[in-house]
């Protein structure tokens, strides 16, 4: 009943979470697209920077952008802040749900770091928080006046975040819990700065005074942050689905590829909004093909591989000693009712069937079996893969 009531509460969580995530990427992309779509027209009463007219659903759009704020406050204004808020929210109990509740198959690996739950919970839960405790004491730097640089120490600092949570966590709650860090200094800057900024005008108005321009020049940095983290945080909050990539020993690595990919993608569509065209946007779609190419050639590589012959008898008793307590049509595991996925290796059929997933799983990646609770070893896994590469022979 446990098991069952899980999968559902997390069924839940995950579908809200998309939602909510959907929202906010949306109004995010829409919104930098139009601040990039601006046109100045001398004719535009002062203090409008830009103003940008769209079609959509059968009518047309007048939008106008004020450099600073208007002269007066408009009866009616719309807030855009829940979206990030309740992508946040529902994205931690989702962390909680899935790596907490679960911690000792997702979140622990025994190989990698033996800690009590307890201690890693409180790892999981503390590096978020401090994670954007730092992040936001370098955006107040000495490097905000260089934003390029401050970006590049924002790109190492991640990926030697990914490297650290390496140390402590399993590949899978590594990989994600550097896409839940910067998800949180996304929300982090909605919610701390960009919000309470724009109060700040809207107080200032309302009392008849002129704002300040410096509460948007600091709001704009932090919302070009979100917009170039948008698309490597997605890519690393799906990534439980691709263990080549984070189960690679080399992960952090990975990161660094998907990190240089996202921004360099999210790039060309900021410059074709800015209404820039030819080789000098295109450039940038053959580059992030290239490293998304030289990510897949390190994915195949392994520094800690083994090499091993063929020994069939060996390598069905690693199955049954590793994968089948769980993959069978009755676990003898304690927290499975069933086989997870309807994934099964009574037979060598079965096993034939799924010796794909299985190289990627268990012998290009550390992620099977789950926190590596049955301590198999390196040569245990060249010798499956040995084994699996050759067909799965009987003998």
């Amino acid at each position: 009943m446990e098991a069952l009531f899980h999968d559902w509460i997390s069924f839940l969580v995950r579908a809200a979470h998309i939602v909510a995530a959907i929202g906010w990427i949306g109004s995010s992309f829409y919104f930098m697209a139009l601040d990039y779509s601006l046109r100045h027209d001398p004719d535009l009463p002062q203090g409008v920077k830009g103003e940008s007219w769209s079609v959509h659903g059968g009518g047309f759009y007048q939008i106008r952008k004020y450099s600073v704020a208007p002269e007066k406050m408009p009866a009616i204004l719309h807030w855009y802040k829940w979206e990030a808020y309740s992508t946040w929210l529902t994205g931690f109990v989702m962390l909680a749900v899935t790596y907490w509740w679960g911690a000792e198959g997702l979140l622990i690996d025994r190989s990698v770091a033996d800690i009590p739950v307890g201690l890693a919970v409180l790892v999981s839960a503390g590096s978020l928080f401090v994670g954007w405790f730092l992040y936001d004491q370098l955006c107040k730097s000495a490097l905000r006046a260089n934003p390029p640089l401050l970006f590049a120490v924002l790109y190492a600092a991640i990926v030697f975040i990914c490297w650290l949570y390496g140390q402590v966590f399993s590949a899978r709650a590594a990989w994600l819990h550097t896409g839940a860090l910067i998800a949180t200094m996304m929300s982090g800057n909605v919610f701390m700065v960009i919000i309470p900024n724009q109060k700040k005008v809207v107080e200032v108005l309302k009392a008849g005074g002129e704002p300040d321009p410096r509460y948007g020049e600091i709001a704009k940095l932090r919302s070009t942050h979100n917009n170039y983290l948008t698309l490597p945080v997605v890519a690393m909050m799906i990534s439980n689905h691709y263990p080549i990539a984070f189960g690679h020993p080399l992960n952090w690595i990975m990161v660094a590829f998907v990190l240089a990919i996202g921004g360099i993608v999210r790039h060309f569509f900021n410059s074709h909004d800015m209404g820039k065209h030819g080789w000098a946007v295109y450039w940038q779609l053959p580059v992030a093909s290239f490293l998304f190419v030289g990510m897949m050639w390190l994915s195949s590589w392994r520094p800690d591989q083994v090499q091993a012959d063929l020994e069939p008898q060996r390598a069905m008793a690693i199955v049954a000693t590793h994968c089948s307590t769980c993959h069978a049509a009755r676990p003898s595991h304690e927290s499975f009712d069933e086989a997870p996925g309807g994934v099964m290796f009574d037979d060598l059929d079965q096993i034939r069937a799924h010796a794909p997933k299985m190289i990627a799983q268990a012998v290009m990646s550390n992620i099977m079996p789950l926190g590596n609770e049955t301590g198999i070893t390196p040569e245990e896994r060249a010798v499956l893969g040995a084994w699996l590469r050759a067909g799965a022979p009987s003998e």
